[in-house]
């Protein structure tokens, strides 16, 4: 940490910090400029208290929200760091497909905002990547932003804790049970870590939270293995109807 602030002028002089959606001039390398910051939507309260998801003003806290009702989740609940629109987009696709892993940091300080008790003895796992897709990418974003979590809150990274045995495909446009199906024995818990989940407190981490299956099917094999608390952290969560 001390080379890097020691280098800061330098870096700056070379690539002077610009917004990494609009190309503003700003005054350091991390961070978005102040209109930008104005275009993420921040998840607030009052929220389900099963998934987080932001419910009316009218509503008293503590309600559970009608999907929670109608289908009760595996998961112990959602931290977003912020709901996905253009904004959040913009970054996400910046980072995963843009290849600025720099990105990290910030996404994950507000993902980390969200993560209420979390702190030493949580295990921080990523969402997997399958080793063809890592290979081609070359990082999985998630890792990145766990590694990032996992520092600011003082866990431990278990960044191969979650397995994916087999490739799936784009799971948009699929119905839920096209994607069960594509899911079905996908991601599994590595077999030399079984062990170490036992009543264990995990955060599952991904960039973006849509449907929940990809997620859902990682919860499910964290708690099979023995996990006592799955809370999911993504940087992006898709809630048209929030915004």
């Amino acid at each position: 940490m001390a080379l890097a602030e020691t280098l800061a002028p330098v870096v700056d002089l070379i690539f002077p910090p610009r917004c990494p959606l609009c190309g503003e001039g700003l005054s350091a390398q991390t961070g978005l400029c102040s209109a930008c910051w104005s275009e993420l939507v921040i998840p607030g309260e009052p929220a389900c208290a099963a998934c987080q998801r932001p419910l009316d003003d009218a509503l008293a806290e503590g309600m559970i929200c009608a999907p929670c009702l109608a289908e009760p989740p595996r998961h112990d609940g959602i931290a977003a760091g912020t709901l996905y629109n253009s904004a959040s987009r913009r970054l996400v696709l910046a980072f995963k497909h843009g290849r600025r892993i720099a990105l990290a940091p910030m996404m994950a300080r507000l993902m980390a905002a969200k993560l209420g008790d979390v702190g030493p003895g949580w295990l921080v796992v990523p969402v997997p990547l399958h080793r063809w897709r890592l290979w081609r990418r070359g990082f999985n974003q998630a890792a990145l932003l766990g590694r990032e979590i996992a520092r600011l809150r003082g866990a431990t990274l278990a960044v191969d804790m979650l397995e994916r045995r087999k490739p799936t495909p784009g799971l948009g446009g699929l119905g839920r049970k096209a994607r069960a199906r594509a899911l079905s024995g996908a991601i599994g818990v590595a077999r030399r870590h079984r062990g170490h989940l036992r009543g264990a407190n995990v955060v599952l981490v991904d960039d973006v939270f849509t449907s929940g299956a990809t997620s859902g099917a990682c919860v499910s094999a964290l708690k099979r293995a023995g996990a006592e608390r799955v809370v999911i952290a993504c940087f992006a969560r898709v809630l048209d109807e929030a915004l």
